[in-house]
């Protein structure tokens, strides 16, 4: 009886002393609390500011429309630089059979590209979809995906559609698979590019034929838009490289002239030396060796870039 009355005593003792041990590890654990209630909220601002950087169609379009391809058009801005890191090709193939621009009377919004029925067709880049139909005239089985960098990219005459409206996914994510569907004379991938619901040239961005994109950004002008066009067309367009230089200003003249159409090879690439660089610097950059360049351009292992010198790359 008498350990059964000592033990209560030292249970209830225990118990009496719970409330004060907890409130000892609340108090000591406040400050702790409020240190990463202000670590959070630094960090939540910061990612706040990342993402309004790298998304700027957040500023470009004003609704979500799930039931229309072509999202209302707005005002375009007067320049925008649009990123383009973090690419997938949307196809392996490095044929175009059809350039943008004028055709058949009526304005065609993008390139074709030669797939055959089931090739596996990927997006562009990292975004959502927003429109997932079936345009019987038209586009047949397409897509339209939103991207962070401001652009929306269309996929046309599917036979498949492997994506969802609203579904994010990122760049080289199956989307679709090549095919015939809707307005078309032939299989093939019909590839737009539109910023503020405006059609822009793929080729200012996309170099299927190389199956890369033409730098880390593109940046779009009112005023000189059509210019750049119609050279991009020339450059990376269906048809090769013919071109008439009139028009062409001289740095584009130089690249044109650097890979004439009649010893043009599908795989050859070519950079532009800028300021700065070096060999090693070039060739880090483009994923190759200094060994590689200075004999792909004929060269000595001592020689002296010049700003603007073209060189071979692979």
């Amino acid at each position: 009886m008498k350990l059964l009355k000592t033990f209560a005593f030292l249970a209830l003792a225990t118990i009496s002393t719970l409330p004060v041990m907890g409130q000892d590890l609340l108090a000591r654990q406040a400050p702790i609390d409020r240190k990463m209630k202000a670590v959070d909220s630094v960090a939540l601002h910061r990612l706040i500011e990342i993402e309004s950087f790298d998304s700027p169609s957040a500023d470009l379009y004003e609704d979500w429309d799930n039931l229309h391809a072509h999202s209302r058009v707005v005002e375009m801005p007067d320049s925008f630089r649009i990123s383009l890191k973090n690419f997938c090709m949307p196809t392996t193939s490095r044929v175009l059979t059809s350039n943008f621009g004028p055709r058949w009377h009526r304005q065609h919004k993008g390139l074709d590209i030669k797939v055959y029925i089931g090739d596996t067709i990927r997006a562009a880049f990292a975004g959502k979809v927003r429109v997932v139909r079936y345009e019987g005239r038209g586009y047949g089985k397409y897509v339209v995906i939103r991207h962070d960098n401001g652009l929306e990219t269309y996929y046309a005459h599917m036979s498949k559609q492997l994506v969802e409206e609203n579904q994010e996914v990122r760049a080289g994510d199956p989307i679709g698979l090549g095919g015939n569907t809707g307005r078309s004379t032939g299989s093939h991938l019909h590839f737009e590019t539109r910023l503020c619901g405006v059609a822009l040239n793929p080729a200012l961005m996309f170099d299927f034929r190389n199956q890369d994109v033409v730098d880390d950004y593109y940046v779009f002008r009112k005023s000189t838009y059509q210019k750049e066009s119609a050279a991009a067309t020339r450059l990376r367009g269906a048809g090769g490289i013919t071109f008439d230089s009139t028009d062409m200003t001289e740095d584009e003249v130089e690249l044109a002239t650097a890979a004439p159409a009649a010893s043009y090879a599908q795989e050859t690439r070519f950079h532009k030396v800028k300021k700065g660089e070096t060999l090693y610097s070039i060739a880090t950059h483009r994923g190759t060796t200094v060994d590689a360049i200075i004999k792909l351009n004929h060269l000595k292992k001592n020689a002296k870039l010049k700003v603007g010198q073209i060189l071979k790359f692979n």
